[in-house]
C-alpha cells in the first residue's frame, strides 16, 4: 500500500475500502432526495418522524422559540461560546483581507479585473448524532457571514429526543438567518432542492455522517459543496523527544469521534511508539467513550516505526491525513516538508482538539486522501471570483476584434470571428455587414 519502509508495530484489522460510499448508503440517500425532490414538506416530516421521531408542523424556530433556549443555556457556555466565535471570526476576517480585487490595464483602454462576490445563500449543516458539535456552527455559519453571505440557513437534529441547546444558541450567535431542527438526508435535501417552507441554497456546508455526506455527494453540481467529509482522521508524526503519553492521549483524542476514526502514529524512535502502545492500552478501559475509541483504536489504528523524518514526512504524505499533529524537535519543519494535509498542528503545546473546538481555524477538512487535492472549508468557499472586461480604446478594441477573427476561424466559430469583425471595421470607419461574405 505506502511506497516508504517502515516497521509496524500495529496494523488496521479491518479491511473495508476506506474511499468510494457504500452502494447501500447510495442508493437510500438517492431515494430520499427523489422523494423529497417530490413531495417537499410532507416527504420531510415523514423521514423526520421515521429517523429521528420527531415531525413538528415546522421545523424552523421561531424568534420566541430561540430566546427561550437562549434562556436555558448557562452564562459560561455564552461566554465560552462567543470566545471561540470570536476566534473564529479573527481567522475568517484575515483570509478574507487576504483575497485581492483588482483591475489591470494590459493595453491602453482594456481593463481586466477580478472580483470576489459571495453566494447569496448557504446551507449550514450541524451534526448532532450522539455528540453535539456545536462548534460546527462556528465552523459554517459564521465564516459563511464573514463572507458576506445574505442568507444562511442552518439544520441540526434533536439529540435522543431533545433539542440541543447549546447547539441552537451557537447557531444564532453565529448568526444564522433559518435555523431548522432537522438532520440528516432530509436536512441536507431539503436545503439543497428547497420545499414548501424552505427555500434552496446555492451551497451546503458542513461534516455528518456517511448519509449526510453522500447526500451531499450527489446533490453537488445541483448546489456547490465545501467537500465530501468522512470519518474523524488523525496522524501523528514523532520524533524521540515525543512524550508518549501525550501521544497516546491525543491518538485516543481524535479516536472517540466515532468506531471509523483511524488514528495513526508513524516514529523515528521505537521506544517512543512502544511506550506510546502501553499506554494506550492503559487508558482505554478508563475511558468514557470507550465504545467509539476502542473500536476506531482496535480496527483503525495504526503505528509506523521509520528510519528518519524524511520518511516519516514521506509516509505521512501518504496517507494525505485530516488532522497531522507534529511532536518533533522543530515541529515547523513540516510547513516546508509536507505536501498532503487537511490541517497541520505543531508542537506539543498544540493538539488537534484545539482545533476541533476552540483555536479559530477551521474544523471541515477533507478525508480519506482527499487532502492530495483540495483543503478545507474556509472563507472563500463562499465566494465566487469573477472577472470582468472592459475595452474603451477604439483602436484596442479594433486589434482585439482582428486577432478574435483569426483566432475564431482557425476553431471554424465563424458567428466568434464576425463579432470581432464589425468592431474591428466600425473602429476603423468601415461598414460591414453579417450578410457581407467577405469578411
Amino acid at each position: 500500500m505506502f511506497s516508504t519502509a517502515s516497521t509496524v508495530l500495529k496494523a488496521p484489522t479491518s479491511t473495508e475500502i476506506r474511499r468510494g460510499a457504500d452502494p447501500k448508503v447510495q442508493q437510500i440517500v438517492a431515494d430520499a432526495i427523489a422523494d423529497i425532490r417530490a413531495r417537499g414538506d410532507e416527504a420531510v416530516r415523514e423521514y423526520s418522524l421515521k429517523f429521528d421521531d420527531y415531525g413538528p408542523d415546522s421545523f424552523l424556530l421561531t424568534e420566541q422559540q430561540i430566546e427561550e433556549v437562549m434562556a436555558r443555556v448557562p452564562q459560561q457556555v455564552i461566554e465560552d461560546i462567543t470566545f471561540v466565535q470570536k476566534q473564529v471570526r479573527r481567522m475568517a476576517e484575515a483570509q478574507l483581507a487576504s483575497l485581492t480585487d483588482f483591475e489591470i490595464e494590459t493595453l491602453p483602454g482594456v481593463h481586466l479585473g477580478q472580483r470576489n462576490v459571495p453566494i447569496d445563500a448557504a446551507g449550514a449543516y450541524v451534526p448532532g448524532g450522539k455528540y453535539p458539535l456545536l462548534a460546527s456552527a462556528h465552523m459554517t455559519i459564521l465564516t459563511a457571514k464573514v463572507a458576506g453571505v445574505e442568507r444562511v440557513a442552518a439544520c441540526t437534529p434533536l439529540i435522543q429526543g431533545e433539542v440541543p441547546d447549546a447547539t441552537v444558541a451557537a447557531m444564532h450567535l453565529a448568526g444564522a438567518d433559518e435555523i431548522y431542527l432537522l438532520g440528516g438526508i432530509q436536512a441536507v435535501a431539503a436545503m439543497a432542492v428547497g420545499t414548501e417552507t424552505i427555500a434552496p441554497v446555492s451551497m451546503l456546508a458542513g461534516p455528518g455522517n456517511a448519509f449526510v455526506a453522500e447526500a451531499k455527494r450527489q446533490l453537488f453540481g445541483e448546489v456547490g459543496i465545501d467537500l465530501v467529509a468522512g470519518p474523524s482522521e488523525v496522524l501523528i508524526v514523532a520524533d524521540e523527544t515525543a512524550d508518549p503519553f501525550i501521544v497516546a492521549v491525543d491518538l485516543l483524542s481524535q479516536a472517540e469521534h466515532g468506531p471509523d476514526s483511524p488514528a495513526v502514529l508513524i516514529s523515528t524512535s521505537e521506544e517512543v511508539a512502544r511506550k506510546t502502545l502501553e499506554h494506550i492500552e492503559e487508558i482505554l478501559p478508563g475511558m468514557p467513550t470507550r465504545d467509539y475509541a476502542e473500536t476506531a483504536w482496535r480496527e483503525w489504528g495504526a503505528v509506523h516505526v521509520v528510519d528518519d523524518l524524511d520518511s516519516a514526512y514521506s509516509l505521512a504524505d501518504e496517507y494525505a491525513y485530516e488532522h497531522v499533529q507534529v511532536l518533533t524537535a522543530e515541529p515547523r519543519e513540516a510547513l516546508e516538508r509536507m505536501k498532503h494535509y487537511g490541517a497541520l498542528f505543531l508542537g506539543e503545546g498544540t493538539c488537534v482538539s484545539y482545533g476541533d473546538k476552540t483555536i479559530g481555524t477551521n474544523h471541515v477538512l477533507p478525508t480519506r486522501g482527499a487532502a492530495r487535492y483540495t483543503g478545507g472549508l474556509w472563507v472563500g468557499k463562499y465566494l465566487r471570483t469573477c472577472t470582468y472586461q472592459e475595452v474603451t480604446d477604439r483602436e484596442s478594441s479594433a486589434f482585439f476584434g482582428e486577432l478574435t477573427g483569426r483566432a475564431a476561424r482557425v476553431e471554424r466559430f465563424e458567428g466568434h470571428a464576425r463579432s470581432g469583425d464589425v468592431r474591428a471595421a466600425k473602429y476603423r470607419g468601415e461598414t460591414l455587414s453579417w450578410s457581407d461574405h467577405s469578411f
